[in-house]
């Protein structure tokens, strides 16, 4: 979509669906307004690939409908489950300020809305501004129900680099032939690995180097001579991946909405739940030249998929049916070419990073092979040493309840959760060059549904370190209901004598991922109470239990305590 067209949206949006909000409880900035959407969860069929499936959609659309709004202003959504699949949606990003129970994870801060029942999600966009993402968060859903939400800066608030003469969402997916939730409920009860998806997708489209998508492929028109800025998206499930446009420069702008120094590079990498802006100018010769979505694998014997997802950047006057010129991307296992895009990575101006901590929590993120214990070995053990596949932090897999974690702990209903998470791994060793990953070594994970428990205002930093039980392997952990300073990050083990954090100018994200064998530290100060999911955003490793929650205490105040849960809050 345009820039002009997003602007008329945006302005006819603007008039016929906003009122002053100064009457709804919590009174956030001034001058916000209040943006309705009316969100339908249903089924349509597609025809991908040779193949005509139903896919789960909002509103019948792939992806779903685009969220706009701007900084401050106030989201209402409601959200009807027309299907017969439990359905939630997180609003991917969004600090959710004092309005955890819309955040949207199932089992965390809501139960899913069952079929035929419907829940309406109402937050404020607090001080955010820039590209963020809603997806479902239940099952494998995220598969293909997702959508891009753009908040413009205030009126009159320029954006900090060139005015792009258009605009463009990108999104990056995923796409399988089969039923992603029968998909995920076969893989669990296999033990074993997932299998890769059947396509890469660009905005939906797998482009023409899949079977019977010649056609089915994206495509931006360009002007000669013009910037055009890229909202990138990687919605997808389990991969992490690179983009790159043919003998183009991208300069990224933002990364997980929030403002970078400009950095130009000739490719970026994303992993599931990272959104980044870039900038990029028509200035080759006139033609049509390849956007290309390629895989990046860190870990090692993973079956992937690694045909690229190609859409086209073509110039005004090229011809139509002209040979795209190609994108050479990085080898699936380029880890040095992650690593440069983080490097590039600062916040566009110095930032107020904590620097006295009150918690620190040092924990170990990685895969697991649990001992068999199925009567039936060859059809649920299927993991390596005839094992069980599982995933942790600090070697506890997380085990989610049957009532969510914010209403058992609002409304004070036992049995549900621990809150002993423990703040380091039960035993140190060399986590990267030698952890116990072959038999008869014990590689067990415990099970458990556990918590920490955090005080409002402390500031917190956390230490996430990979490990190499099954194998080393860049992480996308997302942290729910914050933004927070990536100040460090290296390979090997972390070492507080030799670690070099940046506070000066660290670059403030929501989902980050740790090194492939390495670390990663990030700070922030718990300001929002609630409960919180801190998770791997590859849906296989949450699958497997690769996640932790925080719960932060109210403070004092009306604008430091959680509010009573909505009257149609969905029950378990």
């Amino acid at each position: 979509m345009s820039l002009m067209a997003n602007l008329l949206c945006f302005s006819v949006l603007f008039l016929t669906m906003s009122f002053s909000y100064c009457c709804m409880a919590h009174k956030w900035p001034a001058g916000g307004s209040t943006r309705f959407y009316d969100f339908k969860v249903q089924t349509m069929k597609v025809n991908k690939l040779c193949n005509t499936k139903e896919i789960v959609t909002i509103n019948k659309m792939f992806p779903g409908p685009i969220v706009y709004a701007q900084e401050d202003d106030r989201i209402i959504v409601k959200v009807t489950n027309e299907t017969p699949y439990n359905a939630t949606i997180h609003w991917h990003g969004v600090r959710q300020k004092l309005s955890c129970w819309f955040d949207g994870p199932s089992y965390i801060t809501q139960c899913p809305i069952q079929a035929g029942a419907s829940f309406t999600y109402e937050f404020t966009l607090v001080q955010q501004k820039g590209t963020f993402f809603w997806h479902a968060h239940v099952s494998w859903l995220r598969a293909t129900v997702y959508g891009a939400i753009v908040v413009y800066p205030k009126t009159e608030v320029p954006y900090p680099f060139e005015h792009p003469y258009e605009e463009h969402i990108v999104i990056l997916g995923e796409y399988w032939l089969r039923d992603v939730v029968q998909l995920e409920r076969e893989v669990l009860a296999s033990g074993g690995a997932a299998p890769p998806a059947d396509a890469f997708t660009i905005n939906s489209h797998p482009g023409p180097n899949y079977n019977c998508s010649r056609n089915d492929v994206y495509k931006i028109d360009v002007v000669p001579g013009k910037t055009y800025l890229l909202r990138l998206i990687n919605a997808g499930l389990n991969m992490e991946n690179f983009f790159a446009i043919a003998y183009h420069k991208l300069t990224i702008v933002e990364a997980d909405a929030e403002y970078t120094k400009p950095f130009t590079t000739d490719r970026v990498m994303l992993g599931p739940g990272q959104t980044m802006n870039v900038l990029v100018t028509a200035n080759q010769p006139i033609g049509k030249y390849s956007m290309a979505m390629g895989p990046y694998m860190s870990a090692q014997n993973i079956s992937f998929q690694n045909i690229s997802a190609i859409a086209y950047f073509q110039y005004s006057g090229a011809v139509p049916n002209s040979i795209s010129l190609p994108t050479k991307l990085p080898s699936f296992n380029d880890n040095l070419a992650a690593k440069t895009v983080m490097d590039g990575l600062r916040s566009l101006n110095p930032v107020n990073v904590p620097k006295e901590i009150d918690t620190e929590l040092f924990v170990t993120v990685g895969l697991n092979v649990n001992k068999c214990r199925s009567k039936t070995p060859r059809n649920n053990c299927r993991g390596m040493n005839n094992g069980t596949f599982a995933a942790s932090m600090n070697n506890i897999s997380f085990v989610m309840p049957s009532v969510s974690i914010l209403e058992a702990y609002y409304k004070k209903i036992g049995g549900q959760f621990t809150m002993d998470f423990p703040g380091a791994p039960l035993r140190f060793y060399d986590f990267v060059n030698g952890a116990p990953n072959n038999a008869p070594n014990n590689t067990q994970a415990i099970n458990g549904t556990r918590t920490k428990v955090l005080k409002f205002g402390s500031k917190v930093q956390l230490i996430f370190q990979d490990t190499s039980t099954v194998t080393t392997e860049n992480h996308p952990i997302h942290l729910h209901g914050y933004s927070f300073y990536v100040v460090g990050y290296g390979t090997g083990n972390y070492n507080p004598q030799t670690a070099n954090f940046n506070l000066i100018d660290p670059p403030y994200m929501n989902t980050i991922g740790v090194p492939v064998g390495g670390w990663a530290a990030i700070r922030f100060v718990a300001d929002n109470p609630g409960v919180w999911f801190m998770h791997c955003h590859l849906e296989i490793h949450q699958s497997w239990g690769l996640g932790a929650v925080l719960i932060v205490e109210n403070g004092e105040g009306e604008l430091e305590t959680l509010p009573y849960p909505p009257a149609d809050l969905p029950r378990c």
